[in-house]
């Protein structure tokens, strides 16, 4: 999974759900340490074991929200914010799913709504990230790969 593979599925979420009008686009910039302040994942098990992970701004989910709801964004509740990034995650997740070897299965998203320090993957490596600027917040899609234990002695 690619950073060019990552792209062209953020393009098909952006003009199908997000953007369709095609104004603001997600801008790629490729600064891995931009802030985040909600993430939401989907864990991916069976044949390859890893993490697909939505990040960005308040304000930046905030938007994503009230785009995908037909709102505006000051009457997006906590919950509808919660509850589209999980389906965002969910549906790039399905996406990378199918370009994985047969036999993987994808959870139900979990959703953390708190700075980047509450989300890190202790036992997997990111392998790839698309990170952008949406209508000038931050946003990211990152692929988190398992890594094996050592068994302890």
């Amino acid at each position: 999974m690619t950073e060019r593979d990552l792209a062209e599925m953020a393009e098909q979420v952006w003009v199908s759900y997000l953007d369709p009008e095609g104004v603001n686009p997600l801008v790629p910039h490729g600064d891995v340490k931009q802030l985040s302040e909600v993430h939401s994942t989907v864990s991916i098990t069976g044949s390859w074991h890893g993490h697909l992970v939505y990040a960005s701004s308040q304000n930046a989910a905030r938007r994503a929200a009230a785009a995908f709801l037909a709102m505006e964004p000051d009457e997006v509740a906590q919950e509808d914010i919660s509850d589209v990034l999980g389906e965002l995650a969910n549906i790039v997740g399905g996406n990378v799913k199918a370009m994985l070897p047969a036999g993987c299965f994808l959870s139900l998203p979990t959703v953390v709504l708190a700075p980047d320090t509450a989300s890190y993957y202790p036992a997997a490596e990111r392998i790839s990230g698309l990170y952008g600027i949406w209508d000038g917040e931050p946003v990211s899609i990152s692929m988190w790969q398992s890594v094996k234990q050592e068994a302890s002695a």
